[in-house]
């Protein structure tokens, strides 16, 4: 599967379950480890876990598996390694701790995807 077409099934999978504040950051002249990095929020750790599961689940069914998913237990960040998409499901109060929009040097743009250049 294409990083294109990944990143859409992911968004995708967050917006089925309400996921609020969904950011795609173009990290590809940055890092080597990954082109994309999706980070959104839930309300609760139940909709963290909710919305990562659901990344899981559809990534699963489009022949995608997960390289690793950290942080189900407390899941107040659950990350789910994709390869050639990250994604990053955070309580509000943990995403602005950490700022990962600000760790990445991205201008917070909510909603739409951010880019390096």
């Amino acid at each position: 599967m294409r990083t294109k077409q990944l990143k859409e099934l992911v968004v995708a999978a967050l917006e089925e379950i309400k996921a609020k504040d969904i950011v795609v950051l173009d990290v590809r002249k940055l890092t080597s480890i990954t082109d994309m990095m999706v980070v959104a929020s839930g309300t609760s750790t139940r909709q963290v876990k909710a919305l990562a599961d659901n990344v899981v689940e559809k990534a699963k069914a489009a022949g995608c598996r997960p390289l690793g998913v950290e942080g189900e237990r407390e899941a107040e960040w659950v990350l789910v390694d994709l390869a050639d998409v990250v994604v990053h499901v955070m309580l509000p109060s943990t995403r602005d701790f950490y700022q990962l929009e600000k760790l990445w040097g991205m201008n917070e743009r909510r909603g739409q995807e951010a880019s390096t250049s």
